[in-house]
């Protein structure tokens, strides 16, 4: 039993510090509030500045440390700002001394980085524009890069680790997926490119994120049957949920996975094949 406790606690982020983008909605969310949970203060980047205080709120009420930072990450401005307030010394919001006053300054300090904001809607080749494709690769790719190589150096002072959030389309096929699987594909080996680079000081790894309720997927599962086709055709019978892909996360960033880099884990339900349900004619 006490050898049991002491594996779990490799799982446990405590003193340590992570940046999570799209962190206001869905998998972002999921994440930031799984760090923080297992202890880590969490700064939190999205657009939204009003969601991503509810996010915020929701972990210092359960006694959480959170930052709010809104980004554009397509800005690579927008991620320098992010990564300057990250390491202000600054105290946080919610920081208080004994006495219940503001609290003091603190040594700033970086172990964690998720890349969650991404995506790119569905489109065929034929329909797809240079710009949106270049659009694609920056919205999915040059931004984790960008903000990857800004903290890599806080990082290794750290032992820190990387998370890229992906997707099974980059290594699946259907249409309307140029793009974005192109892209996804482009990140899963970004991921590991930077993770042979930059080890053994800093781990890099990435999730291949399959069907997942999230808002992005609602469009699609409230067409009657559609669901129901997605489920039958994953193995364990489910849609993921945004807490499955956290857990990974969680995985990936903690101790827990000290020994794995460079690697693009499948979170999918086993799915064999892409369970994508409208066929998009080509066009052709």
């Amino acid at each position: 039993m006490l050898h049991a406790m002491s594996l779990l606690s490799r799982f446990r982020l405590d003193g340590k510090v992570a940046i999570v983008t799209g962190a206001s909605s869905g998998i972002g969310r999921a994440s930031a509030l799984a760090l923080a949970e297992a202890g880590a203060s969490v700064v939190l980047a999205a657009r939204s500045e009003e969601r991503l205080e509810k996010v915020a709120r929701t972990i210092r009420d359960a006694g959480g440390r959170a930052l709010v930072v809104p980004t554009d990450v397509t800005s690579a401005d927008a991620i320098d700002a992010l990564v300057a307030r990250a390491m202000d010394p600054a105290p946080w919001p919610g920081d208080t001394d004994d006495t219940g006053a503001v609290g003091e300054a603190h040594t700033p300090r970086l172990d964690v980085v998720v890349n969650v904001a991404g995506g790119s809607p569905p489109k065929t080749a034929l329909a797809t524009s240079d710009a949106e494709l270049e659009a694609a690769f920056h919205f999915n790719v040059t931004s984790a890069f960008h903000l990857s190589r800004a903290c890599a150096r806080h990082l290794a002072a750290t032992g820190g680790a990387i998370v890229n959030v992906s997707s099974a389309m980059s290594h699946r096929v259907d249409s309307g997926f140029v793009a974005y699987g192109a892209a996804k594909a482009a990140l899963d080996h970004l991921t590991r490119l930077l993770a042979h680079e930059w080890a053994p000081k800093i781990r890099v790894n990435a999730i291949a994120v399959g069907a997942t309720r999230t808002e992005a997927l609602t469009f699609v599962t409230s067409v009657p049957g559609v669901e129901k086709g997605m489920i039958d055709a994953t193995p364990l019978a489910r849609l993921g949920e945004v807490e499955d892909i956290a857990l990974a996360v969680l995985y990936l960033a903690s101790p827990a996975s000290a020994w794995i880099t460079g690697q693009v884990l499948a979170v999918d339900g086993g799915a064999p094949t892409s369970v994508w349900p409208l066929r998009i004619p080509s066009g052709l």
